[in-house]
């Protein structure tokens, strides 16, 4: 069966029970139609990027499942009809990472960003060549750009 990933934001009055429970329905909702959940966190109340429904914060939950296509659309219907979920997000993936997700692991055990070269902050723009002043109009005629309204003659 093929592996799936799930996002849900929840709206911001429910308790965290409340939340977890979601996840315990849809997680019941997949079983039901021949799917399993393989992992879930509850990633806890978060501020939006943006309003959503007149909401600036969400409860976050993550589902990893094993389940047809059939049940994943099944889920995601239920989830868009539901009053509590303001948001589902479902990703196909090859397989699933071991471990807490991302968002769960602390700062230190997701180790450094990458080499960034010795690009420094901005980067090495290289040499750009010198640069050309305004001039007169009479340069930028002979270039073939075209005139200012201060260069009419």
């Amino acid at each position: 069966m093929p592996l799936y990933e799930h996002v849900m934001i929840a709206r911001q009055d429910l308790s965290n029970t409340q939340a977890e429970g979601l996840v315990e329905h849809f997680s019941t909702v997949l079983a039901d139609h021949g799917g399993k959940v393989v992992g879930s966190e509850y990633w806890g109340l978060r501020t939006l990027s943006y309003k959503i429904n007149k909401n600036r914060k969400g409860h976050y939950a993550f589902l990893r499942s094993d389940a047809p296509a059939a049940a994943v659309q099944e889920m995601e219907r239920l989830a868009r009809l539901h009053d509590d979920v303001m948001r589902v997000l479902t990703i196909k993936v090859d397989k699933h990472e071991d471990g807490p997700s991302v968002q769960m692991q602390k700062r230190e055990e997701r180790g450094e960003r990458g080499d960034r070269g010795d690009r420094g902050d901005r980067g090495d723009r290289g040499d750009r060549g010198e640069r050309r002043g305004r001039g007169d109009g009479e340069q930028r005629r002979e270039r073939g750009d075209r005139p200012d309204r201060n260069d009419r003659d």
